[in-house]
Protein backbone atom coordinates (compact mmCIF):
# COMPACT_ATOMS: atom_id res chain seq x y z
CA UNK A 1 0.00 0.00 0.00
CA UNK A 2 1.55 3.46 -1.26
CA UNK A 3 1.24 6.41 0.96
CA UNK A 4 -1.58 8.19 -0.41
CA UNK A 5 -3.91 4.84 -0.75
CA UNK A 6 -2.72 4.52 3.23
CA UNK A 7 -3.65 8.42 4.18
CA UNK A 8 -7.20 7.93 1.97
CA UNK A 9 -7.81 5.12 4.24
CA UNK A 10 -6.76 6.43 7.32
CA UNK A 11 -9.14 9.67 6.60
CA UNK A 12 -12.17 7.12 5.92
CA UNK A 13 -11.25 4.96 9.39
CA UNK A 14 -11.34 8.85 10.88
CA UNK A 15 -14.83 9.43 9.03
CA UNK A 16 -16.06 6.43 9.67
CA UNK A 17 -15.10 6.56 13.94
CA UNK A 18 -16.51 9.90 13.88
CA UNK A 19 -19.86 8.95 12.36
CA UNK A 20 -19.92 5.85 15.61
CA UNK A 21 -19.03 8.55 17.84
CA UNK A 22 -22.44 10.72 16.87
CA UNK A 23 -24.45 7.33 16.67
CA UNK A 24 -23.45 6.06 19.96
CA UNK A 25 -24.25 9.55 21.51
CA UNK A 26 -27.76 9.78 19.56
CA UNK A 27 -28.52 6.15 21.16
CA UNK A 28 -27.42 6.95 24.69
CA UNK A 29 -29.49 10.09 24.58
CA UNK A 30 -32.41 8.11 23.29
CA UNK A 31 -32.28 5.67 25.90
CA UNK A 32 -33.09 8.75 28.08
CA UNK A 33 -36.31 8.89 26.32
CA UNK A 34 -39.63 7.28 28.33
CA UNK A 35 -42.83 5.97 27.50
CA UNK A 36 -42.28 3.88 24.53
CA UNK A 37 -42.03 0.56 26.32
CA UNK A 38 -39.30 -1.94 26.50
CA UNK A 39 -38.96 -3.05 23.52
CA UNK A 40 -38.06 -0.01 21.86
CA UNK A 41 -35.58 -0.09 24.71
CA UNK A 42 -34.22 -3.48 24.08
CA UNK A 43 -33.97 -2.45 20.48
CA UNK A 44 -31.73 0.82 21.42
CA UNK A 45 -29.22 -1.23 23.72
CA UNK A 46 -28.67 -3.46 21.12
CA UNK A 47 -27.97 -0.62 18.61
CA UNK A 48 -25.77 0.30 21.13
CA UNK A 49 -23.87 -2.82 21.83
CA UNK A 50 -23.64 -3.30 17.65
CA UNK A 51 -22.14 0.34 17.30
CA UNK A 52 -19.21 -0.49 19.85
CA UNK A 53 -18.59 -4.18 18.19
CA UNK A 54 -17.86 -2.18 15.21
CA UNK A 55 -15.83 0.66 16.96
CA UNK A 56 -13.72 -2.52 18.02
CA UNK A 57 -14.00 -4.09 14.30
CA UNK A 58 -12.15 -0.86 13.52
CA UNK A 59 -9.58 -0.49 15.82
CA UNK A 60 -8.28 -4.02 16.62
CA UNK A 61 -6.45 -6.02 14.42
CA UNK A 62 -7.37 -9.09 15.57
CA UNK A 63 -10.56 -11.27 14.82
CA UNK A 64 -13.72 -9.92 16.32
CA UNK A 65 -17.33 -11.37 16.95
CA UNK A 66 -19.37 -11.51 13.92
CA UNK A 67 -22.89 -10.11 13.90
CA UNK A 68 -24.86 -13.56 14.60
CA UNK A 69 -21.46 -14.25 17.78
CA UNK A 70 -22.93 -11.05 19.09
CA UNK A 71 -26.40 -11.78 18.70
CA UNK A 72 -26.08 -14.77 20.51
CA UNK A 73 -24.17 -13.35 22.97
CA UNK A 74 -26.27 -10.61 23.76
CA UNK A 75 -29.73 -13.41 23.77
CA UNK A 76 -27.76 -15.36 26.21
CA UNK A 77 -26.95 -12.39 28.49
CA UNK A 78 -31.01 -11.55 28.59
CA UNK A 79 -31.62 -15.36 29.39
CA UNK A 80 -29.38 -15.19 32.41
CA UNK A 81 -31.13 -11.69 33.37
CA UNK A 82 -34.28 -13.39 33.10
CA UNK A 83 -33.86 -16.10 35.17
CA UNK A 84 -31.66 -13.99 37.70
CA UNK A 85 -35.11 -11.92 37.94
CA UNK A 86 -37.05 -15.00 38.47
CA UNK A 87 -35.25 -15.92 41.43
CA UNK A 88 -35.98 -14.82 45.07
CA UNK A 89 -34.46 -12.36 47.12
CA UNK A 90 -32.05 -14.26 49.42
CA UNK A 91 -33.54 -14.91 52.70
CA UNK A 92 -37.01 -15.09 51.12
CA UNK A 93 -38.47 -18.81 51.13
CA UNK A 94 -40.98 -20.06 49.14
CA UNK A 95 -43.82 -22.30 49.84
CA UNK A 96 -45.18 -24.22 47.35
CA UNK A 97 -48.77 -24.31 46.61
CA UNK A 98 -48.92 -28.22 46.74
CA UNK A 99 -49.81 -29.95 49.45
Amino acid sequence: MNPGEFSMLENCRRALLGQLKFAEASLRASLQIRGFGNVTREHLERALAHIHEAYVAINELKPVRTVPQLVNDLVRIQQVCNEFRQQPPPGVTVKSLRP
